[in-house]
Order: structure tokens, then sequence, then C-alpha cells
């Protein structure tokens, strides 16, 4: 059975997957309309060949999707019923263009659905020319000739083309990107009451006619346009990046697709029709691409779903269908268990423990709240993991949600990707806070019985303080969520921490183990070893780790590595110099505990360190490396690049079977202990190459930390803990070239996030090094202050956007020219800011073009 592309939450299909609206937009631009078609040529003919395949019928574009726009050339030839990319010069005209009579009736009923745009030269506005008669607009008649004319009447190729007694243009100069007059063509269609278009959109697909470049428009006979011509372009651009933030569910649940050849035609002039090949070339080119190939089969695989047009009342059909789905939701939860760990095999006792703990939670109005509390490696994650397993086994109805609370980076991400999980309205648009959206949902009779953990809540100022972010104006401990049949759990080292995170709630100290259960367990680590002939090596050996459950597994994983018995590894402990455990010690809580012995987690550590770095170098080196990192969810692709496949798996393998990280369950990012991590960053800092660690560690990040593109969302957010950690470091230089290229990504993609105040103290820090470093003039300072004045502007800091798009517009002016692109979008963004202000006076005068409709 084929997947389908959207959720599908009960046993009725959704009707989206076979009746839900296909759109189709084509972009204008002169000659390289051709690329278009050859992309929309290949995603037809792969779309038949898969029909064949199953004995279907092939299908034309007009069959597949309900509406079709498209302008200048884009428009040209979307009345046409099949796709077939040619350029013939002397057919131009009207000569090559079938007429086509505007027929009455309701559009919907009409094979081809389709309008091109234009643009009135009285009034400058977007006018839609359509195949098709709609009630509620004006329509203008015009055959397909004259439509077609009318939306490539570009100046100097074509006059302009009278309809009645009005007079249209090309309608790039509007509307080059058509995507706004397809969503707003389509809602006016399918819902002209509500609105509310994208639920009805199975798929929406977006051709372009590729990269341009600024050579293109400089060598053409366009020329002379300047400023209006770089317009339409930049617009282009600016249009997609808007529209793919705009439909980002529907991009990510590959239900919006964007194509548009990125390399191979800059050097093509819109007018060049005699580079037909380089054209075809380029596109092939950018179709074979691995990454353009996946889309190309995720957008196959939505159209070849659809079995029948859009029917007029489909907006009916989907409402129903949410009725239902909500129905069978508040019966059967949607998602139940959100645990990023894999059960421990080897647990032992705690039964004094997990009993009452799991008594108190389902009794009857027991605490709300518990905290857990015991010092750093005593088993406060071991226990309550062992607890969920078990709740999990006795109450099949409560769900369980895991939160790492050890920063808030790893916070707010927890809580955002379980709002993904639970498809929470409006998780996957930035100025929705997944805090406030979990709260609510939970907060519901309907959300069912729940459990909520927090693990590692040690920083009581992260939950009574506000944090750096626009969406943490309140402290964390308000947007915790309550019901009757909620629970939570919090684990502490901290006792004080503890009582203020539960306040009238009830907790639970976690002692070191007896000796009986600490010998169990160092039985179930080292099982080839019958600790009952050397009881006395045993309870010598758990006693100097101080029944510390992360000393005991620690020394057991050596011990199995190298096949040594106990007493070999007794006599390791007995040689370790206290210096250098003291050193490894520094910063662990609670000193007191060591006073009269070794600190049990240095020692082991150290011991199974200098193992790994004589027989397992590779593997201290990434070690060191994730010392400088978060020590929560690292990614496997996040790791020093030049390593062989194979050789990461050894290593990665090593630092495991030591137990210094712990693979979650995905088994593509894993765990370190904190205090694995902590000595681990006491030896680097002894060593004297911790801050060389930490540098490695930000040129890494910023070799693979994305551009802030929607498509890259989901790698940069995996990475965005880990960046923020390192840029916070206060080893390395804060003025260093690479730390700063790292910053500027981070602050670019915290803004794509809605985080805008702590995008702005990293904008800041950017734009004065650069004006520092390489001058105020330099391009790439300008371009800083631009960012910067846009981010005021997207919190509406209009008083100090202002001065600096300004100081941004004259200095363009006097390094690139007043026609360069980059002035011209200078002017446009302050044109818009005005408007944005109500100053449409100042707007118009920082016009770049005369016929912007959109200021």
């Amino acid at each position: 059975m084929q997947q389908s592309v959207s959720a599908q939450r009960n046993d009725e299909p959704n009707p989206l997957d076979s009746r839900g609206l296909c759109l189709l937009s084509l972009d204008g631009g002169g000659v390289r309309g051709l690329s278009t078609l050859y992309i929309l040529k290949s995603i037809m003919d792969w779309l038949n060949d898969k029909r064949k395949s199953t004995s279907l019928p092939q299908v034309k574009p007009c069959e597949v999707f309900d509406l079709i726009g498209g302008t200048s050339t884009g428009g040209s030839g979307i009345f046409s019923e099949e796709v077939s990319p040619a350029v013939q010069p002397e057919r131009q005209g009207e000569g090559a263009i079938r007429l086509f009579e505007a027929r009455e009736g309701d559009p919907r009923d009409y094979q081809i659905i389709s309008f091109v745009c234009t643009v009135d030269q009285n009034t400058k506005s977007i006018v839609r020319l359509r195949s098709y008669n709609f009630s509620e607009e004006s329509n203008i008649p015009a055959s397909i000739c004259q439509a077609a004319l009318a939306t490539s009447a570009a100046t100097t190729f074509f006059e302009p083309v009278r309809i009645g007694n009005r007079i249209f243009a090309d309608g790039g100069l509007g509307a080059n990107n058509p995507v706004d007059e397809i969503e707003g063509e389509a809602a006016n269609i399918w819902c002209s009451e509500s609105g509310d278009l994208k639920p009805l959109v199975k798929c929406f697909l977006s051709i372009g006619t590729g990269n341009p470049g600024i050579k293109a428009f400089e060598e053409s006979i366009f020329k002379f346009l300047g400023q209006t011509v770089v317009s339409i372009a930049t617009e282009t651009e600016e249009t997609e990046k808007r529209f793919i933030a705009k439909w980002r569910k529907h991009f990510d649940e590959n239900r919006y697709f964007r194509f548009n050849v990125d390399q191979g035609l800059q050097s093509i002039g819109l007018d060049e029709y005699k580079q037909q090949g380089a054209i075809e070339s380029a596109t092939e080119r950018y179709l074979v691409n691995q990454a353009q190939k996946n889309r190309v089969r995720d957008c196959i695989k939505n159209l070849e779903l659809k079995e029948n047009k859009t029917e007029p009342s489909f907006a009916v059909s989907i409402e129903e269908y949410k009725i239902l789905s909500f129905e069978q939701q508040i019966v059967m939860p949607k998602v139940k268990w959100v645990v990023p760990f894999e059960k421990n095999r080897c647990f032992t006792g705690r039964e004094s423990e997990l009993t009452p703990l799991e008594e108190l939670l389902f009794t009857e109005g027991g605490p709300k709240k518990i905290a857990v509390f015991g010092l750093g490696g005593v088993g406060k994650t071991s226990l309550i993991i062992e607890l969920v397993y078990r709740i999990r086994e006795h109450h099949e109805d409560c769900s369980i949600f895991w939160i790492p609370a050890t920063n808030f980076e790893s916070f707010q991400q927890a809580y955002l990707n379980i709002c993904q999980q639970l498809q929470l309205p409006g998780w996957d648009k930035k100025n929705e806070d997944p805090k406030r959206l979990l709260q609510s949902y939970l907060s519901q009779t309907s959300a069912g019985q729940w459990l909520l953990v927090f693990d590692n809540a040690d920083d009581i100022s992260m939950w009574t303080g506000s944090q750096g972010s626009d969406q943490v104006s309140r402290q964390l401990m308000d947007y915790l969520p309550a019901s009757q049949d909620g629970r939570i759990v919090f684990t502490s080292r901290d006792r004080k921490t503890a009582y203020d995170l539960v306040q009238r709630g009830h907790i639970v100290e976690v002692p070191e183990l007896s000796e009986d259960v600490a010998i169990d367990l160092l039985q179930k680590y080292v099982p080839r070893h019958d600790l009952g002939k050397h009881e006395d090596d045993a309870k010598s050996l758990v006693k100097q780790l101080t029944y510390l459950p992360l000393a005991i597994v620690q020394a057991a994983s050596y011990i199995n590595k190298n096949d040594i018995s106990l007493a070999t590894y007794l006599s390791l402990l007995a040689d370790q110099e206290e210096e250098v455990i003291d050193l490894l010690s520094e910063h662990f809580e609670d000193d007191s505990r060591y006073r009269d012995v070794k600190n049990p987690v240095a020692m082991t550590w150290l011991i199974s360190f200098e193992q790994i770095r004589l027989r397992h170098p590779l593997a201290a080196q990434i070690l060191s490396f994730i010392a400088c990192v978060d020590s929560k969810n690292v990614p496997l692709s996040l790791l020093p690049s030049g390593l062989s496949r194979k050789k990461e798996i050894d290593a990665v393998g090593s630092l495991d079977a030591y137990s210094f990280i712990y693979k979650r369950q995905a088994d593509s990012s894993f765990d370190v202990h904190r205090l694995v991590h902590l000595a681990t960053r006491n030896w680097l800092r002894r060593e004297k190459i911790l801050v060389q660690w930490a540098e490695t560690v930000v040129n890494r990040l910023d070799d693979v930390f994305p551009n802030h593109n929607h498509q890259n969302r989901s790698i940069w957010r995996t990475y965005l803990t880990h960046a923020r950690y390192a840029l916070d470091s206060q080893l390395i230089d804060q003025d260093g070239k690479r730390r700063m290229d790292l910053a500027w990504k981070v602050a670019n993609c915290l803004d794509s996030d809605g985080r805008w105040k702590e995008a702005e103290t990293l904008l800041v820090q950017v734009m004065k090094f650069r004006k520092k470093v390489l001058g105020e003039e330099n391009p790439d300072t300008l371009t800083s202050m631009n960012n910067l004045a846009l981010l005021f502007k997207s919190q509406g800091k209009y008083e100090a956007a202002e001065p600096l798009y300004e100081e941004t517009l004259r200095l363009r002016k006097k390094v690139l020219g007043e026609e360069h692109p980059q002035t011209l979008a200078s002017m446009n963004n302050l044109a818009l800011l005005f408007k944005s202000q109500g100053k449409y006076e100042a707007a118009e005068l920082n016009c770049p073009r005369k016929d912007d409709s959109a200021l």
C-alpha cells in the first residue's frame, strides 16, 4: 500500500491524499522559461512512468493540477495541454498561439483552470487574465493570444497589449514568481468564505526559470531597465524564501515543492533564444543532483495519489474529516511515548524507591510534582528510566514525555520535538512557543493520563529567571502544565533546587547502594567473572568506588574490555596519584563526600582514559572533542571530519564499551554523563590543550552548520545546542574569524526561529567585529548592518531599524553605486520600513521602481 503524504489519524482515509488541491505556479524569465518546461516535463514523464507500471492511463498537467498560473514566459504556454519545450523565433507572436475564448460558468467545471499575470499600465497593479469567468470578481475577456502577449509584453520585445480599453505589459514586472497570485486565486475559488487554503492543498508545485545572476541582466538588451530588472530578480528570490517559510509545514510534509536551477543559467540573457542547448544541459545537471532527485521523487509520490479533480465542496469534506479525527483522538491519544533511552537490562535494586514512587504517581489525590534528588553518578536518571518503563507496562493509557533540563537549548528542542510528534497546531510556526503549546495541550482533559519527566534540573535560575529568548518572557515554572490526570517528575543533584521545584509536592532522595546491591550490579556488568569466588575483591572494589553506580559501571567496562581480574583493577586504583585525581575532581559537587577517599568517578575515568589513549587514540580525540560541546544529544555527524566510516564506528564503539558515552535509541547521537564530561574537561585543562580543542570545535561547527534556509531547519536545530555552547565559551578568542562566521550563521537561524533577542545579541557582535576588522564599507559589514536592521523591523523596533537602514543605503550607494542590486535592495527595505510606519511619501521617494505594487 502506498503511504499517505498527509498525517492519517484514524481508520478513515484522508480525502486530502486523493482529492486535495494540486496547484502549479510557473515563473517568468525570458527564454530561460524553457528550463521551467524541462523540469515540468521531467516530472510528468516520471509520473506517467509510475502510472504505466500500475496500468493507469497517461495524464497531462491539466488533468493533474486543479489550478495553473504563470507569469511572462511561464504564462505563455499554460493554456496548452501538452508540455513541449521548444523555441521557434520565427513563430514568436500571435501566429504561434491558438485563440481561446473565455467560457461562462463555474471555473471548477473546466478541464483547464488557468490564468496568467499581467500589469495594468495605468494602475501598475497585477491583473489575472483567466481561462474562465469568475462571478465574484471582474473578468477581462481575452483570447489565449491576448493573454499570452499581455503577460509577456516585455519592453523592446513586444508593444504593450490592448484588451478592450485597457493596456497591459509584462507580468514579470509585478509578480515574476506568481505563487502569491496562485494562493489568492485558489482561495477565492475553493474557500472564499474562510480564506483558509492550506488545509485543502495536497501539492503546491512552484517552478522557477533558474538563478539569473547579475551578469545575465547586464549583458542583455534589458540593461537600460536598470533598477527595474534587478529588482525583479531580487523580488523573485525573496518571494521564494518568504513563501517556503510561510508554507513550511507543507514543505516538511512533502506537499510544497520549489524547483529552480541554481547554477548554469547566469550567463544566459533573457533574450538569447539560441542558448536552448545550454539551458537544457544546465537543467538536466540540476535534476540529476541527488538532492533534487529526492525532491522530485517525493513530488511524484504525492502526485501519484491524486485520483480526482478537487470538487467545489472539498472544504466541507476536509472539515468533516477533521471532526472525525478529533473525536477519535479524544478516545485514542496520538503519541504516548517520547523517551530517548532504551531499558537498562542491567538495572539492579532500588525497589525501596521504585515501588513508593509508582504508588505516589498513581494514587488518587497524590502529589502532582515529585523531585528525585541525589549526588552525581548515584543513578537518578537510571532510576527514572526504570520507573517509566514500569509505568509503560503497568499503565498502558499513560503518555510519558522526557525532557532533558541541562540547559535551555536542549529544553527547548525537546519541547519542540514533542509538539511535532503530537502534531499540535502551530508547532511549526516560528512565532508559536512550543512550551506554551505543550502546556495548553497537557492541561486539557482530553490529553488523558500523562507523566512529564524533567531530567537533570540542576539550575534553579532556569526555572525562576527569564531566559534570553523572546519566547521565554516568563519563568519556566509558569509553563508547567496542570491537570488532574497529569504528574511531573524532576531529577536534580541539589536538595534545595528539588524543594524549590516541587514546592508543596514530594521529594525522594536516592541514597548510595548497599554493599549487596552494589556487588549484584557489578556482577551483571561482569558476567564472565564469578564474584562468589572473589567475594573479598568484589567487596573491596565497590567500597573503594563508594558504591557509586557510575563508577562501578565504568570499572566493569574497563575490566571487560581488557579482560583483567578484579584484583588487577584494584591495583590500578591504588596506583592513581591523589594530586591528579584532585585536579580531575574540580567542580564536582559536594567535595566533602571525597574527604577520606579518592573521587571514584575521577579514578575510574582516568584509568579508562589512559588505556584509550594508548590503544585507541582516535577515540581519545573524539572524547576530547565532545568535552567542548554540550553533553547531551551529540550527533555523530558533528564529529571531526576526515574519518572513514569504519574508523568512526570503531572509535565510538570503544567509548561506548568503556561506558564513556550512552547511545540513544536512534543510534545517530549519544549522551555523555555530566561527570565524565567534566572530568574530561579538567584533564584537557591540566594538559593545557582545552583551548585548542575548543577552537577545533568552533571550526568544525563553522564547517557543518548550514545556512538558515528552511530546508536546513532540521539540521541546524540538531547543531544549535552545541553551537551555542561553543559560542558561550570564554576560552577562545571572542573576535576570532571562525567564531564570528559561526555566530553569523547561528544568529540567522535564531532569527528564522523567531528567537529575536538571542539573534540580536549575536548579530550585534558580528556587526561590531566586521566594522572593526573589515571596515564599515566592506560588503560583508553592510550585509550584517542590513540584517540587523531587518531584525529590528521584525520586532517592531522601527526607531532602531530606520537609522541603520539609512546608513546601510548611504554606504552602499557610495561603495557599490546607485544601480547595484544590493543598493536597490536597501532602497526597497527602507521603503518597506517607511510603509510599515505609515510614511507613504517617504516610501515613494525610496521606492527603487515606480511600478512596485508591493509598496
